[in-house]
């Protein structure tokens, strides 16, 4: 395998991963907007709190999504600035998605 293929699909990988984790998150947004509305409106079987769990849990997912494609982004060009921008944003991105998780609450069931 050429050498310049590779870091094409790897290019490519790390941009579907970053992709998957924008919409993931885009996804959970607007199905909580949608959730809430009905919440609202009508007596549906769901409360503000699964509305919520559901949500973090996108978010936190999709999180993950990003830094795989961080990581991967790195790989290619992996100057010690590009190094140290990817450990603040992976610990940024692990500390949020730690509090998100922690502040649901956990008797929920997805």
């Amino acid at each position: 395998m050429d050498v310049p293929t590779l870091f094409d699909i790897i290019h490519l990988c790390a941009d579907i991963l970053g992709y998957a984790g924008a919409v993931l998150i885009i996804y959970g947004g607007f199905r909580a907007i949608v959730r809430v509305l009905f919440l609202e409106f009508s007596r549906p079987a769901f409360t503000y709190d699964q509305i919520r769990r559901e949500f973090t849990d996108k978010i936190v997912f999709g999180l993950e999504f990003l830094i795989a494609g961080d990581i991967l982004s790195t790989l290619l060009s992996p100057t010690q600035q590009d190094l140290i921008n990817l450990a603040v944003v992976v610990v940024i991105r692990t500390v949020l998605g730690y509090f998100l998780s922690k502040e649901t609450p956990e008797s929920v069931q997805s």
